[in-house]
């Protein structure tokens, strides 16, 4: 697998939300005397730093989005079919074949050039088992990241299979007119295949993320901030690479990250465009801005371009005065991932929806409402461009404290009610949680408990919401459940999904 250790090319009423941070109940003018005693010791520490970051200017500017994977992807396509002109049989004499192959041809590449990924096209359809037989040769010599085949008669169905069966991702494109339920009943369930039998070449353009995706896994670096010790490893299938780093590591470069006019200019745009602010301060805005600094600089230091931390025990144990709520609800909405709590599948579950959709998710506690049958989804950290990562829109916001410390910044995020979401969670680099529902209403802190931002959802296919699967599962804007299935049968990962029953419970 290739790996980049580099930096990538690399108010209104508001609904009030608990934090998910869990941490110790202190008072908050003892807590932050605590921390400026434990600042004012650490600085001889932090003068010794030395590497990247005692290097850099004082006003230099890290770009956040230069974090996230921009991989060459080559994608091979080309067009099978019966050597025109057709008679009889699908699609039928009136269908104008070379007018829709050059149709389709466009329409591929630019999908191609939004989503960021080469395709290469045979300049000539395959019209006979030797020009097939040659493709696939070529193909197991040349090994692109996938292949894309064009049908244009139902009766070339098994040179599609065949050039499926040569070793590399295959997504079949079939228009209506190509294919009976017979033709793909078999060939569309199979791992390493993606059928698409449909006039929507929005699901072509899909099937290209989803190649980009599986790149963009393979080339990401994330950084685990937690424990005493330094260790490297790979998670397997996805090949992202993972660097353990001790968690003091950002707990002193934190306290060497000055207020800069960066971290006011942070602090600024992200109170400028809350709808309301209830607890933070301008020095809550400064701190978090710092600690959102600090990440990037992190991620340049090591190498990598995506992070979970140990929050909880940072704030818990007094190491910084601010939890990294607020910045890490930046990085989300840049498509640069940062999960809590140090929870590595968590963090990969958070790369899945920004790779895959280019959205932002929302890594979360999952509690349920036994009266009115909902899921609760509450943390600390959610992004606010729910919608799309590329679009300045973004859902109303609120300025809270971390509400289990009392401490800091955090993002309650108004999620949009009857907006379809789908959750997913890596339990291992081999399976997959998956469910649907509707949102349908935030939750007020108080007078609940809990996490900032709260979201009720009704489940899809779950009779009863305590049989919900998962822990920190990721929670994103859209159903795209069927958008999954593809791409964990394209790599070979098991999905499973809440029972619908609760006779069917494991």
């Amino acid at each position: 697998m290739t790996r980049n250790r580099k930096q990538n090319s690399a108010a209104a009423n508001r609904t009030v939300q608990p934090d998910p941070c869990g941490c110790c109940s202190v008072s908050r003018r003892g807590f932050l005397g605590a921390v400026a005693a434990g600042a004012a010791a650490m600085t001889v520490g932090c003068a010794r730093l030395g590497g990247p970051f005692a290097e850099t200017k004082p006003n230099e500017t890290i770009d956040l989005a230069s974090f996230r994977p921009r991989p060459d992807v080559r994608i091979m396509s080309a067009v099978v079919r019966q050597k025109p002109p057709y008679w009889l049989g699908w699609p039928g004499t009136a269908y104008d074949v070379e007018g829709e192959r050059a149709r389709y041809a466009k329409t591929f590449a630019e999908a191609a050039g939004r989503v960021g990924v080469g395709l290469e096209e045979e300049p000539q359809p395959l019209e006979s088992a030797e020009a097939v037989a040659a493709f696939v040769k070529k193909i197991q010599a040349e090994k692109p990241h996938a292949v894309l085949v064009h049908i244009q008669h139902f009766g070339q169905w098994g040179w599609a299979r065949q050039i499926a069966k040569a070793g590399v991702p295959t997504i079949i494109f079939a228009p209506i007119g190509m294919a009976f339920t017979g033709h793909v009943k078999e060939t569309s369930r199979q791992p390493g295949t993606h059928v698409i039998s449909s006039l929507d070449t929005s699901a072509v353009e899909q099937a290209l993320r989803m190649i980009r995706a599986k790149r963009q896994f393979e080339e990401t670096r994330l950084l685990v901030v937690a424990g005493s010790e330094r260790k490297e490893s790979t998670i397997e299938r996805l090949g992202i690479g993972v660097s353990r780093i001790p968690r003091r590591t950002f707990e002193e470069l934190f306290h060497q990250t000055p207020e800069t006019e960066e971290a006011h200019e942070v602090a600024r745009r992200r109170f400028r465009h809350a709808r309301k602010i209830v607890e933070p301060t301008k020095q809550d805005g400064l701190n978090a801005a710092r600690s959102y600094i600090a990440a990037k600089q992190l991620l340049k230091n090591e190498g990598c371009n995506a992070i979970t931390t140990d929050c909880l025990g940072m704030v818990t144990q007094r190491k910084v005065p601010t939890p990294p709520c607020l910045g890490a609800s930046i990085f989300q909405d840049t498509g640069v991932t940062y999960g809590c709590e140090a929870d590595v599948f968590a963090a990969v579950s958070l790369m899945l929806s920004s790779y895959l959709f280019d959205k932002p998710g929302f890594m979360n506690d999952p509690v349920p409402e036994t009266v009115k049958n909902v899921l609760i989804t509450a943390h600390c950290v959610s992004g606010t461009r729910l919608h799309d990562i590329k679009k300045t829109d973004h859902e109303p916001y609120i300025l809270r404290s971390h509400s289990e410390s009392n401490i800091g910044v955090s993002t309650q995020v108004l999620w949009r009610e009857g907006q379809r979401v789908t959750l997913v969670r890596f339990r291992d680099p081999n399976s997959l949680i998956l469910d649907t529902g509707t949102v349908v209403g935030n939750v007020q802190t108080p007078p609940a408990g809990g996490c900032r931002t709260s979201v009720e959802i009704t489940m899809d296919r779950v009779e009863d919401v305590r049989d919900v699967l998962g822990f920190h599962q990721n929670v994103f804007y859209g159903d795209h459940r069927r958008d999954v299935e593809a791409f964990c049968q394209m790599y070979g990962i098991q999905v499973v999904h809440s029972p619908e029953a609760p006779e069917q419970r494991a």
